[in-house]
């Protein structure tokens, strides 16, 4: 079997990973610390809009998202700063998606992660004249460390499974939306059961891997047993 066409699909998938990974570290930080820390009525709407896309079907998800990234939506206007008609069927596409869809998993451990903090840590910190950068960078920035790498692996490990939505918005264009999901389905369509076998086998392996590391991270970030 020729492996050199199986490296594109998973070379793509492990970009698309990384930069949503990246982008939901800097805008999840924010939503999780207001989530955990607020006790304002708007923190229940917005912690709902969060978890949406757990329960909504992806291919719901992603027939919303192809409208917004379309021609006709918000997207086909941004596109439209750089002289392409719409951000569907597009890497960036799958970017603005794979955030959108991968966003609960990153948010919802790093706020379980900040809500572990006790109040009165913080009100020490800010006591001995801690300042809010200081008080996240060398306060809740440590302590929160356990829910940065779960949020960080989850959100990496989905990104890559994630199939639904990334068909919807992206199609199946080699080296531009073709990811691994996308490449296993091909394959399978094609009756390529040896590819089929090597995509998935890998997916088995490292679904197995992120379960074993967040377990051990959870293991260790509650301590010994008394």
């Amino acid at each position: 079997m020729d492996v050199e066409p199986l490296l594109a699909p998973i070379a793509l998938t492990l970009a698309l990973a990384a930069t949503v990974t990246a982008i939901l570290l800097v805008i999840g930080t924010p939503i999780a610390l207001w989530l955990a820390r607020s006790r304002n009525a708007g923190t229940t709407i917005i912690g709902a809009l969060v978890t949406l896309p757990l329960v909504l079907p992806p291919t719901v998800l992603g027939f919303y998202l192809l409208l917004a990234l379309g021609p006709f939506g918000p997207g086909g206007a941004l596109a439209g700063l750089w002289g392409a008609r719409t951000l569907a069927f597009s890497f960036p596409g799958l970017v603005i998606g794979s955030v959108i869809a991968s966003l609960p998993f990153m948010v919802q451990p790093l706020r379980n992660a900040f809500a572990a903090i006790e109040t009165e840590v913080i009100e020490a910190a800010e006591t001995l004249g801690a300042r809010r950068g200081a008080l996240f960078f060398r306060v809740l920035l440590p302590l929160a460390r356990p829910g940065y790498l779960v949020g960080g692996i989850m959100a990496f490990a989905h990104t890559i499974g994630e199939f639904g939505v990334v068909l919807m918005i992206g199609g199946n264009i080699p080296g531009q939306t073709k990811v691994l999901s996308i490449a296993i389905y091909d394959s399978v369509e094609r009756l390529e059961w040896d590819k089929a076998h090597v995509l998935a086998g890998g997916m088995v392996i490292f679904a197995f891997a992120v379960i074993f590391s967040t377990l051990m991270i959870n293991r260790k970030s509650m301590g010994p047993l008394s």
